[in-house]
């Protein structure tokens, strides 16, 4: 089994909250995931550029950065799985240090510290990723199968590609074989159950993001913003000063009937008295998303109607969330029946015709998904286009109401508790 770089009597932390020896754990994980005589190809994101030389904030590759924590763009991990279930050797292709380039895009590792900081296996596993393709075929021609998700064609005009095709003696041809090759099987399904458990650490780092995103959305709730665009800002202004490292995504701020987009993500249109505004937001931290959604009273207080629907909507997030434990013994599937079964009865309850396929039209999404390292969906929502069907008091309102959930043993652990969202708490920010 391999060592891992220790650091002044403590084990090296690599990213935020993760140490080496996790990153050595992870990709063993993998490894024993996959067959014998098999390697997995990972690469990391190319720079994107919005035009000309004027790039986007690089964000890394889930799984390579899950595998690696290599956080640069450029490079190409491969796990290389042996005969013996734990073991396996990492190979890592970087960019080299260059002075010339570093002085204008800042510091590279190099291939250096690909050994000495991200444990490499050996140096003659750290490789320059100009030569990629001197030294890739030879790996894979080793394999009895190869598992990627590298597109099937080069013909793109990837960084990756580039190198593919790079060097006198490239043979483009070889890598085109590689990838359509019967050998190749998707990597992600491996993937996706390797990365589905989070370990104690990745848990720490999506609590501290749910809990600065959480204060942010409840001193949001506390101030009065008279456009989308203004609470926008105070928003992501605030996931950074509370210690956030950037947006975990482009957020949803819709006042009124903006609701009703679930992906309205404009965010340019005035707030008006007496209408709702509804947020999906939320902060990242060491790569580690939150996921929030929470809907208030741009006036700070809730309208009759928009109360009762509120309380029903809120009821149900809150039985589903008790429900998020182990010994509960429920998918997300069986959640998102319970939970149309209890928002059916409660829509009726407050005057809602709900025969036919009216849930379908009032709750057009599922119920909730897998958050980590990636982001996606929410538990909870409601939206009631202006429809003569539906009560007039309700229509043209949306609502949703989203926490980020950690399942346990016995109990949930929201992550994502410091965000408000019980009427009296919210109604009580304003008067404050």
């Amino acid at each position: 089994m391999k060592l891992i770089h220790i650091s002044l009597g403590r084990v090296n932390v690599v990213t935020p909250g993760i140490s080496a020896l996790e990153y050595h754990r992870r990709r063993s994980k993998l490894a024993q995931a996959l067959p014998k005589n098999s390697i997995a190809v990972i690469a990391a994101s190319d720079t994107k550029y919005r035009s000309g030389a004027v790039f986007y904030e690089f964000h890394q590759d889930p799984s390579f950065l899950y595998l690696t924590g290599f956080n640069e763009p450029e490079a190409l991990a491969v796990i290389e799985k042996a005969g013996s279930d734990v073991e396996y050797k990492f190979h890592l292709f970087v960019r080299p240090k260059d002075p010339q380039a570093e002085l204008w895009d800042g510091a590279r590792s190099g291939l250096q510290a690909a050994q000495d900081v991200f444990n490499a296996d050996e140096a003659r596993f750290v490789y320059d990723i100009n030569r990629v393709h001197a030294h890739l075929p030879d790996i894979v021609g080793s394999a009895r199968a190869v598992y990627t998700d590298l597109p099937g064609s080069l013909k793109s005009k990837s960084a990756f590609t580039r190198y593919f095709y790079g060097g006198s003696d490239a043979k483009p041809e070889v890598f085109a074989k590689i990838l359509k090759d019967s050998r190749v099987q998707p990597l992600r399904p491996t993937m996706n159950e390797v990365r589905m458990f989070k370990s104690e650490a990745e848990i720490r780092n999506m609590r501290i993001a749910g809990q600065a995103s959480g204060r942010v959305y409840t001193e949001a709730m506390r101030q009065h913003f008279d456009t989308e665009k203004k609470m926008w800002n105070y928003l992501e202004y605030g996931f950074r000063t509370q210690g956030c490292d950037s947006s975990a995504y482009v957020p949803v701020v819709a006042g009124g009937r903006h609701a009703l987009s679930i992906h309205y993500v404009r965010n340019d249109d005035t707030l008006k008295d007496g209408d709702l505004v509804l947020v999906d937001a939320g902060g990242e931290y060491g790569g580690y998303i939150t996921d929030i959604t929470r809907t208030w009273p741009v006036n700070g207080k809730f309208s009759d109607p928009q109360r009762d629907l509120y309380e029903t909507i809120l009821k149900v997030q809150r039985s589903c969330v008790a429900l998020c434990r182990e010994d509960a013994d429920v998918t997300l599937d069986k959640l998102h029946t319970i939970a149309e079964n209890g928002l059916r009865q409660g829509l009726a309850q407050i005057g809602f015709d709900m025969s036919g396929k009216a849930l379908e039209t009032l709750f057009p999404h599922h119920l909730g998904h897998y958050i980590g390292l990636d982001v996606h969906d929410s538990p909870g929502g409601i939206y009631v286009p202006d429809d003569d069907r539906w009560p007039a008091h309700f229509r043209g309102t949306g609502i949703r109401i989203e926490d980020s959930v950690c399942i346990q043993e016995e109990s949930p652990l929201v992550l994502t508790t410091e965000a408000v969202k019980e009427v009296v708490d919210i109604e009580a920010l304003r008067q404050q």
